[in-house]
């Protein structure tokens, strides 16, 4: 690994394989104006419980969301903190401003 990589690479894959998901990202947009009952969710995107589910697990496993049980329905909200991980990641790779240095030979 590259002494130049300041976070974990395997947590970086787990947030961006998690959200590298249509249905993920639109759960995430959803949840952004607070907690949704899965109900909700299931209405808002015209989806079917057993299919949501597979998805929102996957984003609990990576930490993005987290769900409360109220009587029968669970309750999602983000957790900000993984959002902000995945910030920092794609702050800590984004190219600075300047010129990147070129290679003048290769394979030699």
């Amino acid at each position: 690994m590259p002494a130049s990589t300041a976070f974990d690479t395997a947590r970086a894959a787990e947030l961006f394989h998690a959200l590298a998901d249509e249905i993920r990202v639109e759960v995430v947009t959803l949840l952004l104006n607070g907690e949704r009952c899965v109900c909700e969710l299931m209405d808002d995107l015209g989806m079917a419980q057993s299919r949501l589910s597979w998805h929102l697990k996957t984003l609990v496993d990576a930490g993005i969301i987290s769900g409360r049980k109220d009587g029968r329905w669970v309750y999602y909200s983000l957790n900000a903190d993984a959002l902000g991980e995945a910030r920092a990641i794609l702050d800590s790779v984004k190219p600075s401003s300047r010129r990147l240095a070129t290679r003048s030979t290769c394979c030699d």
